[in-house]
């Protein structure tokens, strides 16, 4: 039995009674029993704030959880071929860029560098990069693009 179902046990036994609510017993028990009631109204009201808050922030650390992966590049791939020597598909690296404008932080991927540039988020400046392989690997794709 929850405490909303205890109030109207209560309150059941005291109109089963028949108290004489023009008494001064019968006007104490009444008052008592009413403000039982109200403080009964305004827990369940806390708990069910409580539940949605508790899904809220469920959700909240769902989606925090799958940011921290993306970021800090958790080696967990869904892709299944990363036993495979050739596999590629998880070697993006998130870079840190600057702006000497505002002096924000942005992070950006590969292909985000290799685009004429963007525009700060944070403060509007358009930022350009030369992005240079330095991996001087003659089988690299962008090596050859630059040929």
């Amino acid at each position: 039995m929850d405490i909303c179902e205890k109030i109207a046990y209560i309150k059941g036994l005291a109109e089963g009674l028949s108290l004489d609510s023009d008494s001064k017993e019968g006007k104490i028990l009444t008052a008592i029993i009413d403000l039982l009631g109200d403080i009964t109204e305004e827990i369940c009201d806390i708990e069910d704030a409580c539940d949605d808050m508790s899904e809220q922030i469920d959700a909240v650390d769902e989606d925090l959880a799958s940011l921290e992966d993306i970021i800090y590049e958790d080696d967990d791939c869904d892709c299944d071929c990363c036993e495979d020597e050739d596999c590629d598909c998880c070697d993006d690296e998130i870079y840190e860029v600057e702006c000497p404008s505002c002096n924000d932080v942005i992070y950006l991927d590969a292909e985000m560098l290799e685009d004429e540039g963007i525009d700060c988020p944070n403060c509007g400046t358009h930022l350009e990069f030369d992005f240079d392989c330095d991996c001087c690997d003659e089988d690299c794709d962008c090596c050859e693009e630059a040929e």
